[in-house]
């Protein structure tokens, strides 16, 4: 398993690592057909359209939802019909979860507010209430609405590898040096693909971004909203895009942040993950020798840092570390629990304390759990459907097949762009070969001429999705939609770090729909 590559980085990582309750480029459309402007019409969608929905206490989240405790009173969910096939919108339906928070002032509501936490995988019934009091204020005029997307969590959930299987799949070696390595983690492919054929055959080739924007706005209109409001984060952004192409006359107030590059193939998104991932390391380590000393394990950083980094890499690929739960902690878990503590500088700590257990001590324990976060891996050894659905998702709407050849041609640019990550990303890109069902398309379509002004959030600082990608995304929006906010700082999700002027500039955004200027710079 690949997740720093297939997950342009889901926010509900953030869930899972900092709340007590509780992550590819994809594209929208087929190069046979071209993506429709209008929103698919006929009486099955039409008569979705008008139903119903029993809002009810929430339980607590699924193993596939991530597990935890149900939420508060507050919230309330329900489920939602939408059609398995779009183009067939008369054959059958899945059911789609949903949660909410009612707005606090309803004599000021200004509607529903859609939130949409990236990955692609990521629970949204799970995640919106671990992460709710980050967006307080936006609660007082909007209810706060998420959603399990199609083939995620409780919404006709991908399922692959069961728990042992999927111990075992996501530590092999990802970065082979060897052609019994390299076919080794062919053979993990094959038997990844050949166990999500078997266990969801019949819902993967439905799980595209395209499906997926066409049922947020079957959402829109059941929950009687004129126009949508949209917070998406990451892979989010994508979505939100692809709406904004199929649905632009429908586009109220979107906000981007954290922004997928819509223009760059799997090749290009990964490279770019590589440099965002190696940059945030090296931020890490500046801070940690700034802060830390003598102490710190990566010593002043920079060089030095990153090599004591391959070092502990190089002698895990050989000898895995123990950890007190049994487990071993390999390269590929290392290298993914390093990934996980950079989404967010709240877990900067974690990090190099993982490090420093690993380095001195010689146990993997801190890092082991970092990894088993971002793979959706609780204590019980039970795994959410993260990965799953992020392999389908990624795999149905990408075109690209690449093969051990392509990679071995990049993989010293892979490795220049990051010591750290460079192969790791790079191998990954096999993630979707022999996959049963085609891809769509070579990249998203996300024009959307004629939408209301959207926000565009980058984060300088960003490993998972590089700023440059929200300059495009404005840029590919269309002139006078697309409207860029840069934040100089670190982490995965520009809003959720709580930076005052980011929240303002927003806020004012959602709430008053004051539009900032294009190009605003928050620090």
């Amino acid at each position: 398993m690949h997740t720093v590559v297939r997950g342009a980085g889901a926010l509900g990582l953030a869930a899972a690592l900092l709340a007590p309750a509780a992550g590819c480029q994809s594209d929208s459309r087929s190069a046979a057909e071209p993506a429709p402007t209008s929103p698919v019409t006929g009486a099955a969608v039409a008569g979705l359209a008008a139903q119903q929905l029993d809002w009810r206490a929430c339980p607590a989240p699924s193993t596939a939802q991530g597990g935890g405790t149900a939420p508060t009173s507050d919230w309330q969910c329900a489920t939602l019909k939408a059609p398995l096939d779009y183009n067939k919108p008369d054959g059958g339906t899945i059911d789609l979860a949903l949660i909410r928070m009612k707005a606090k002032d309803e004599q000021h509501r200004i509607g529903s507010l859609f939130f949409n936490f990236g990955g692609p995988g990521a629970s949204g019934v799970a995640t919106l209430p671990a992460l709710a009091e980050t967006y307080s204020s936006l609660n007082a005029r909007y209810d706060l609405v998420s959603f399990d997307p199609r083939g995620v969590g409780d919404s006709a959930g991908v399922t692959c590898l069961g728990d042992r299987a999927m111990d075992a799949s996501v530590a092999i070696d990802s970065t082979p040096e060897t052609p019994a390595a390299v076919k080794a983690l062919d053979e993990n492919t094959a038997q990844f693909a050949t166990a999500c054929e078997h266990n969801s055959g019949p819902v993967l080739p439905y799980v595209d971004t395209e499906s997926a924007a066409r049922d947020l706005d079957l959402m829109r209109q059941v929950l009687g909203d004129q126009k949508l409001f949209y917070f998406g984060i990451s892979y989010g952004t994508e979505l939100g895009g692809v709406y904004a192409h199929l649905f632009p006359k429908e586009v109220g107030r979107l906000v981007l942040d954290s922004v997928v590059d819509p223009t760059q193939d799997p090749q290009q998104a990964a490279l770019g993950q590589a440099q965002g991932f190696q940059l945030a390391l090296d931020d890490f380590m500046k801070a940690c020798a700034s802060q830390a000393g003598a102490a710190c394990p990566t010593g002043s950083g920079g060089a030095e840092g990153t090599a004591k980094i391959t070092e502990l890499l190089q002698r895990l690929e050989q000898s895995p570390l123990p950890t007190d739960s049994g487990r071993k902690l390999t390269e590929t878990l290392a290298v993914t629990g390093i990934a996980s503590a950079l989404y967010s500088q709240q877990t900067w700590p974690a990090l190099a304390s993982g490090l420093t257990e690993a380095m001195q001590h010689g146990t993997g324990d801190t890092l082991l759990q970092l990894a088993d976060a971002l793979l959706g891996r609780d204590p019980q050894g039970h795994y959410n459907n993260l990965n799953a659905a992020n392999r389908a998702i990624s795999c149905v709407d990408d075109r690209q097949r690449y093969s051990d050849q392509d990679v071995q041609q990049q993989l010293t640019r892979f490795r220049t762009a990051s010591p750290v990550f460079g192969a790791f990303t790079a191998w990954g890109l096999t993630g979707c070969t022999g996959w049963p069902v085609p891809g769509k398309a070579d990249h998203p379509e996300v024009a959307a001429e004629g939408a209301a002004p959207i926000l565009v959030v980058g984060t300088t600082g960003d490993p998972a999705t590089p700023v440059d990608g929200a300059r495009t995304m404005a840029r590919q929006l269309g002139p006078g939609v697309g409207v860029t906010v840069t934040l100089k700082g670190e982490g995965h999700g520009g809003y959720n770090t709580g930076n005052p002027c980011l929240k303002r500039t927003v806020d004012a955004y959602l709430l008053d729909g004051t539009v900032p200027a294009d190009g605003t710079t928050c620090s």
